[in-house]
């Protein structure tokens, strides 16, 4: 698979991060974002607030300058806005003609994939908390390249 191909296959998985972590986070309960199954895992908010930093740090290492910083959440809507805007910096930089200063697969293996974990473990959350969200049918899901906003697809095939 050439680069070109492989970022475009990340583009793709970061897209997808983007319309499954917005479903995940989209009208959850007011108190959700301090939800605590117990009193060591992380809160929504917590969670939320590593995404970000995950995606800050996938920046710079696609920049060559690898830097990690561990946030303190923000209100839970400071905090989506941050989660759509890291994902969307990360994106704009793939989608340059800048170059990676890694492997694609690099960057998959650890922040992007980590994210992915972190987006079921919000999911699940909120299923614990008593605001449960509809299953999806991924597969079809309208999922497009550079589409990293809040705003995705309304068609969906929910069950």
């Amino acid at each position: 698979m050439n680069t070109d191909a492989k970022r475009q296959l990340l583009r793709h998985t970061v897209a997808t991060v983007a319309y499954r972590g917005g479903k995940a986070i989209a009208n959850a309960p007011e108190s959700f974002e301090s939800f605590r199954s117990n009193e060591t895992t992380r809160t929504p908010a917590e969670i939320l607030a590593h995404i970000g930093d995950l995606y800050d740090w996938a920046l710079s290492i696609a920049r060559g300058k690898q830097t990690w910083n561990n946030s303190k959440p923000k209100p839970w809507a400071d905090e989506v806005d941050r989660f759509f805007a890291a994902i969307r910096a990360f994106d704009d930089y793939l989608a340059s003609e800048n170059e990676i200063a890694c492997e694609p697969e690099r960057l998959f293996q650890g922040p992007v994939a980590d994210s992915l974990t972190h987006v079921g473990q919000i999911a699940m959350l909120r299923r614990m908390a008593g605001g449960p969200m509809k299953g999806e049918n991924y597969f079809v899901a309208e999922i497009e390249v550079g589409k990293v906003g809040a705003e995705q697809s309304a068609k969906r095939t929910e069950f």
